[in-house]
């Protein structure tokens, strides 16, 4: 399993120490340092079974400069998706985290313990 961190995210630590406490074999991706491509971020959303605007991170600065929130200018249908998944890759903070990649080939969205655990069951 591969777990993609931010290491100054609290929810990204706590996964980590429970899959460490639960003697987890896994594999850390920084993903600000080791940022995923166009092609990476498309199989995770497949394995998530998400869109690319389930994930982001809307928040966050990038996300304000970007005006991801004006749906008519970033459409959340097929004709956008494209457009979203580049916005991912070029601006990898506003990718939602921890992202666990299961071994079952699925992943989860790990903010909470419930999902980390989720991931450790697959």
């Amino acid at each position: 399993m591969e777990i993609w961190i931010n290491p100054a995210c609290s929810k990204c630590r706590g996964a980590l120490s429970l899959l460490d406490a639960e003697g987890a074999d896994y594999t850390v991706r920084r993903y600000l340092d080791d940022v995923p491509t166009e092609d990476e971020i498309r199989a995770v959303l497949d394995r998530l079974g998400l869109e690319p605007w389930d994930i982001t991170r809307t928040q966050e600065q990038a996300a304000k400069d970007l005006n991801l929130k004006d749906r008519e200018a970033w459409p959340r249908d097929a004709s956008g998706r494209d457009r979203w998944v580049r916005a991912l890759a070029e601006h990898p903070k506003l990718i939602q985290r921890p992202i666990i990649t299961a071994d079952d080939g699925t992943a989860v969205v790990a903010r909470t313990e419930e999902a980390v655990r989720d991931a450790l069951a697959r």
